[in-house]
């Protein structure tokens, strides 16, 4: 049987989460009764709260913890690879942790994370970093944290990050396809709940506007950052009256699983149908042929978020300057992509 969190002791005692946080940090300003309800939950439940997260702040911890929820392997494991190396660098500890995204106690189960393990601090990874309630709750708790997040620009939202403009490299990508002549252009969505996904997309809508090309909703579809989307994704565009003559996978993977549609079904890569994906991750270098990409620094962008998060411990007065940094993945042009096919007259 789990232990009880907070957000037991909130619905049993019919209050709010801060307010049981102000009963068991003693604040005065909970009213008697109020307190009394509270710590009868309290009771009730058995529940214990975690001195080692209250006094956090004061204690000196060099761990740091990695928050997780992706189904591609690749990125999980470059994310990893990034922030140990950060960690390696200033001797700090880490601790990696996956989790469920969508877990209703998710926020508890961070802030116990942070206790029990005295971590300083946590870096979260999409989709969590780009949840604003989430990030309220951990500022609130006193829990140091950067965010990884997809954002065309510096959000400036007072909460500390490292973004990614996918937006513009999505431009970059659809604009080479339009460039090679092509017109019926298809986009594959990656998950509707990381961020990246509605970035990427507004780079593509972005490109055809440019270059006065109808935004096509028949060749817009929707799915997962997965293989197996990639594949049902395509299929689902051949069977078009008039199929696209390339396709945006929102990921290198999606574009792994239409290449393999393409092949299942006799259609030759690039000259029938150029694919595109974007991050770069060994599905776009291992394909044949390679895929056209985005070169996501995956790792890169991961130690920069654990480094900035180390500058955020550091003691008032050091002299280190915090800033949020920004990078674009680039654009890479394998053979995956190539000129519009012209039907001879």
């Amino acid at each position: 049987m789990s232990r009880p969190t907070i957000r037991d002791v909130a619905r049993h005692a019919g209050v709010s989460l801060k307010t049981v946080s102000r009963v068991i940090n003693g604040e005065a300003s909970v009213r008697d009764d109020t307190r009394e309800r509270v710590q009868r939950a309290i009771d009730e439940l058995d529940y214990a709260p975690d001195q080692a997260a209250r006094n956090l702040r004061g204690a000196t911890s060099h761990a740091l913890g990695l928050v997780y929820d992706n189904p591609n392997p690749y990125y999980v494991i470059s994310v990893q690879n990034g922030v140990l190396a950060a960690c390696r660098d200033q001797d700090f500890g880490l601790q990696i942790h996956p989790c469920d995204s969508n877990a209703p106690d998710l926020a508890d189960e961070l802030r116990e994370l942070v206790g029990h393990a005295r971590l300083a601090g946590l870096v979260l990874a999409p989709p969590m970093s780009e949840r604003m309630e989430l990030i309220r709750y951990l500022a609130e708790h006193g829990i140091r944290f950067v965010r990884i997040i997809s954002a065309a620009e510096d959000p400036a939202d007072g909460y500390p990050c490292v973004y990614v403009d996918d937006r513009d490299a999505a431009y970059d990508i659809t604009e080479h396809l339009i460039q090679l002549g092509h017109q019926r252009i298809g986009f594959l969505w990656g998950g509707a709940e990381h961020r990246s996904s509605p970035e990427r997309f507004k780079g593509y809508e972005s490109a055809l506007k440019d270059y006065g090309i109808p935004l096509d909703k028949k060749l817009v579809i929707p799915g997962d950052y997965s293989f197996d989307d990639g594949f049902r994704g395509a299929r689902r565009l051949f069977a078009l009256r008039e199929p696209p003559t390339a396709i945006f996978g929102s990921n290198d993977e999606i574009a792994a699983g239409v290449l393999a549609a393409a092949k299942a079904n006799g259609i030759d890569v690039p000259y029938e149908l150029s694919i595109a994906g974007f991050e770069d991750s060994p599905f776009s270098r291992q394909s044949w042929p390679a895929l056209t990409t985005a070169k996501q620094a995956t790792e890169d962008i991961a130690r920069h978020a654990a480094l900035r998060l180390i500058a955020e411990l550091k003691p008032a007065g050091s002299g280190v300057i915090h800033l949020n940094r920004g990078f674009s993945p680039q654009l890479v042009i394998r053979d995956s992509t190539a000129r519009v096919r012209t039907t001879a007259p």
